[in-house]
């Protein structure tokens, strides 16, 4: 009996997303497109913060100075808005063991990198919601931010908002 008929499995991994945007390379690395995310969500935690472009529009993406790192507050405010609790002393302490960290135990860009490099490897669901939690639609387009959701109430009207794209400008 065929099942031709039958839809590929939902979980199947970098198959999920129709709009052509992968999160990761064909090398299993960290896309183009997701590292420009990536640096806006750190860039929202870090230690010293990014710098916040100046415009009309509070949809620009952030970019992460040289040297960036998240404190242990970043960690958790991070961990906070992406998961709904910071991470416990046992996670930390795993992060700073396996992940690029500074001297002082901090978790650098690189490091955060890592966590969803393999966070995507294995469950690549998990880091479309970090990036929906953070503002990001399946085109990883900056629709919306947490603020702009509870201070509007504006979570059913986001795809009629302006968007940014978050390419390289390749």
């Amino acid at each position: 009996m065929s099942r031709s008929e039958t839809p590929e499995p939902s979980r199947v991994q970098g198959r999920r997303n129709n709009t052509g945007v992968q999160l990761l390379d064909d090398e299993g690395g960290i896309s183009s497109q997701l590292e420009v995310c990536l640096q806006h969500i750190f860039g929202k935690y870090c230690i010293p913060p990014a710098p916040v472009p100046l415009a009309a529009d509070n949809r620009v993406l952030l970019v992460p100075p040289e040297g960036a790192y998240l404190s242990q507050e970043g960690l958790d405010a991070w961990a906070r808005d992406t998961n709904g609790a910071p991470f416990s002393q046992e996670t930390k302490e795993e992060l700073v063991e396996f992940l690029d960290v500074t001297d002082d135990g901090e978790l650098t860009f690189k490091g955060f990198l890592q966590i969803y490099q393999l966070q995507t490897e294995n469950d690549e669901e998990e880091t479309w919601r970090d990036l929906s939690n953070h503002g990001f639609d399946r085109t990883l387009r900056l629709v919306a931010t947490r603020t702009e959701q509870v201070n509007d109430g504006a979570s059913n009207n986001q795809e009629s908002s302006t968007d940014t794209t978050a390419t390289t400008g390749a």
